[in-house]
C-alpha cells in the first residue's frame, strides 16, 4: 500500500513539475516584453518604458520559440524501433543506428554492467551474459529498459532535449495493455517527449490521398511502419503482406490501403533467438559446449548458416566424404588475444583428415549450416506443430476476400534480421509459387536493408505534413491520460 501512495506521489509531482514548465515556456517571453514595464526595487514599483522596436523584436523571438506540447516544424522527431534485440535509433534528419538493446555482463567483470554498444569495451566476450528487457516478445523488464534508454537518450549518444524532441516508437502487436501504459507513463512522465507516436514495426503508412484519408479516419490505427515504406515506394499498389522474421517471433501481417487485416495476422513462434539456442545445443552435443556462448554461436549462425533450396539433397552431400562435401566448412572460433573475431577457413586451407597443427579451435560445420534455418520453414522439426513460414503467408492470404487474394500474393514483402540468410528469399518464393493457383502472379521483396527497413517508414511518417494529427501531445496526454493514446493508436 505503502509502494502505491508513493507511486502517486510521484506521478503527482512528475505532473505539477510538467505543468509549470509548461507554463513558464508559455508565458516567460510575454511577462518580459510588455511596453509598459514595473520593476521592483525592494517594495517601491518604478515605471520603466521599454522602447517599441525592442519589445516587438521580443515577441518574435517568443513566437519562434516552440511551444510545450505543441507539434511544430521547428520540433525534432527521434525515430526509435524499439526491437527485442537491437534497437534502431536516429532522429528523422539524420542516419540511423543499430545498437544492441540489452546489457551485458562479461565473466571477467563480474561487477560491471555494460549497456548497448558498450559490448565494444568488453576485451573477452567469452561466456557473455545477456540482460534482455524483452520475454517472448514483450517488453518486461522495464528497469532495463529505462538504463538502455538513459544511454540512447544520454549524452553518450543522442543528447535528446526532451522538451524539443517528439518520438516515434514501435511496440508489438497485440501489445498488453499494461505495458502500453507504462509505455505512456515512462515517455510522457519521466522523460517528458512532447509528442509521441506508438506504431507497429511492420506498419508503413501510404502517404497517397486514399492512404492518408483512411489513416486519419481510422485515428491512425498504426499501420505498420514497414508497409508505410513499401506503399511509399510503390504508390500504385493498394495491398501488400509483411513477414517480418525477428529475435522472438515471425509475424505475417496483411495491409490493404495502410489499414492491417486483424482477421489475418499470424504469428509463428520461432524466431532468432530460437535458432541460436538450437544451434547450441546441436554444436554442445556433437563437438564442444558451448552453452554459455550465445554472442559467439550467435556470429557463427550470421556468419556460415544459409537456406536450403533442396534440404534432402543437401543432406545427403552432407554425409559424403573429403572433398565431395561441398557443405562442409571449418569455422576458427575466437581467442580474443589475437583472433579477435571468428571467421570461416577458405576451402583450400582447410584439413580434410587429421588435426590442424595450429593452436586455433575449430567448428566443423556441415548440416547444421541449413538444419538451423530450415525451422523456419518446418518448425515440426524440433516439435513446434506449427506452420512454415510460406505455409503461413498462403493461410494468411486466403483467409481474406478472393478478389483481394491476388494483389497480396504478388507483394509480398521480407524483413526481420532472419530474412537475411543467404536462399531465404528464393526458399520463400519457390515454396508460395508452388502453393498458389497458377493464374496469380507471385513476387517476394527483399528490401536493401531489412533490419532498418522499419525505421526508415518511421522516418518518412515524420516528414508527413499530417503528422501532428497522428500523434499525441503531452498536453493530451497530461489532461485526458492512458484514454487518449488509446484512441489514437489501435496496436
Amino acid at each position: 500500500m505503502e509502494c502505491h501512495c508513493h507511486r502517486k506521489t510521484m506521478r503527482l509531482k512528475i505532473w505539477i513539475q510538467g505543468l509549470e514548465k509548461r507554463l513558464r515556456c508559455l508565458t516567460s517571453g510575454v511577462l518580459r516584453c510588455q511596453g509598459n514595464r514595473k520593476l521592483s526595487v525592494g517594495h517601491a514599483p518604478i515605471n520603466h518604458r521599454v522602447p517599441e522596436e525592442a519589445c516587438a523584436e521580443e515577441i518574435q523571438t517568443v513566437e519562434k520559440r516552440p511551444r510545450c506540447g505543441v507539434v511544430g516544424p521547428e520540433m525534432t522527431t527521434l525515430v526509435l524501433d524499439n526491437g527485442a534485440y537491437n534497437a534502431k535509433i536516429g532522429y528523422s534528419h539524420d542516419s540511423v543506428s543499430v545498437i544492441p538493446n540489452c546489457q551485458f555482463r562479461s565473466k571477467t567483470a563480474r561487477l560491471k554492467t555494460f549497456t548497448a554498444n558498450q559490448i565494444d569495451e568488453i576485451k573477452d566476450p567469452s561466456g557473455l551474459f545477456y540482460i534482455l528487457p524483452f520475454q517472448k516478445g514483450y517488453l518486461v523488464n522495464w528497469d532495463v529498459q529505462r538504463q538502455v534508454w538513459d544511454y540512447l537518450f544520454g549524452k553518450e549518444m543522442y543528447q535528446v532535449d526532451f522538451l524539443d524532441t517528439n518520438i516515434i516508437i514501435t511496440e508489438p502487436y497485440f501489445n498488453f495493455t499494461s505495458i502500453q501504459e507504462s509505455m505512456n507513463e515512462i515517455l510522457f512522465e519521466e522523460y517528458q517527449f512532447q509528442a509521441v507516436l506508438r506504431v507497429n514495426a511492420l506498419a508503413d503508412l501510404e502517404l497517397t490521398e486514399i492512404h492518408l484519408s483512411v489513416l486519419l479516419s481510422t485515428g491512425i490505427k498504426a499501420g505498420a511502419l514497414s508497409a508505410h515504406r513499401y506503399f511509399r515506394d510503390n504508390p500504385s499498389e493498394l495491398c501488400c503482406i509483411i513477414v517480418d522474421s525477428g529475435y522472438s517471433f515471425t509475424h505475417i501481417v496483411p495491409y490493404c490501403r495502410s489499414k492491417k487485416k486483424k482477421e489475418a495476422i499470424i504469428r509463428i513462434n520461432v524466431g532468432g533467438k530460437l535458432l541460436t539456442n538450437h544451434l547450441k545445443e546441436i554444436i554442445s552435443y556433437r563437438q564442444l559446449h558451448v552453452m554459455d556462448e550465445t554472442h559467439v554461436i550467435n556470429q557463427v549462425k550470421e556468419d556460415v548458416c544459409y537456406v536450403s533450396q533442396d534440404f534432402y539433397r543437401d543432406m545427403d552431400i552432407a554425409k559424403l566424404k573429403g572433398e565431395d562435401n561441398t557443405v562442409m566448412i571449418d569455422y576458427v572460433l575466437p581467442d580474443f588475444s589475437t583472433i579477435k573475431k571468428g571467421f570461416c577457413k577458405p576451402r583450400e586451407e582447410m584439413v580434410l583428415s587429421g588435426k590442424y597443427k595450429s593452436g586455433e579451435q575449430i567448428l566443423r560445420l556441415a548440416n547444421e549450416r541449413f538444419a538451423v534455418p530450415e525451422i523456419l520453414f518446418n518448425p515440426s522439426d524440433i516439435g513446434i506443430q506449427e506452420m512454415g513460414i510460406p505455409e503461413a503467408i498462403v493461410y494468411s492470404i486466403q483467409n481474406l476476400p478472393e478478389e483481394m487474394q491476388p494483389h497480396f500474393f504478388k507483394n509480398i514483402v521480407l524483413t526481420g534480421g532472419n530474412s537475411l540468410f543467404p536462399g531465404f528469399r528464393e526458399r520463400v518464393y519457390s515454396e508460395v509459387r508452388c502453393l498458389t493457383p497458377t493464374d496469380y502472379d507471385v513476387s517476394v521483396v527483399l528490401p536493401e536493408n531489412p533490419i532498418t527497413y522499419s525505421w526508415e517508414g518511421g522516418k518518412l511518417i515524420s516528414e508527413n505534413d499530417d503528422f501532428e494529427d497522428m500523434v499525441v501531445t503531452r498536453e493530451d496526454y497530461e489532461e485526458n491520460g492512458h484514454s487518449v493514446c488509446e484512441e489514437k493508436f489501435d496496436i
